[in-house]
């Protein structure tokens, strides 16, 4: 069984009991957070999809961790034009694992 779950502007597939990392969430460490905005849940046999979320499914997540990326750089630069600039950049995340994938709409 797995979940198709939106959360801070992007879509995440969702597993019982895996770990996944997430845009960072303003809930501090050891908290079970909730998602309901569920667009896809999917059984062995039959798949629910939302119009566009699914109505009464959730999904409870226990968060891990948070944390920075590795930083990238940006670079633009022009030839011959006396022109560069650089920046830097280190996204935070958090790590969240998935607890239970729940449907409460009537549907498989």
């Amino acid at each position: 069984m797995y979940a198709i779950f939106l959360s801070g502007g992007k879509q995440y597939k969702a597993i019982k009991d895996q770990t996944i990392r997430l845009e960072k969430l303003n809930d501090v460490i050891g908290t079970t957070v909730e998602f309901n905005q569920v667009l896809m849940i999917s059984n062995k046999s039959s798949i629910n999809v939302g119009n566009p979320f699914i109505i009464g499914a959730k999904i409870k997540a226990n968060i891990e961790s948070h944390g920075r990326l590795k930083k990238i750089k940006i670079i633009k630069f022009n030839r011959r034009k006396h022109y560069k600039k650089q920046q830097g950049h280190r996204q935070y995340f958090t790590d969240v694992k998935i607890i239970d994938i729940a449907n409460t709409s009537g549907e498989n």
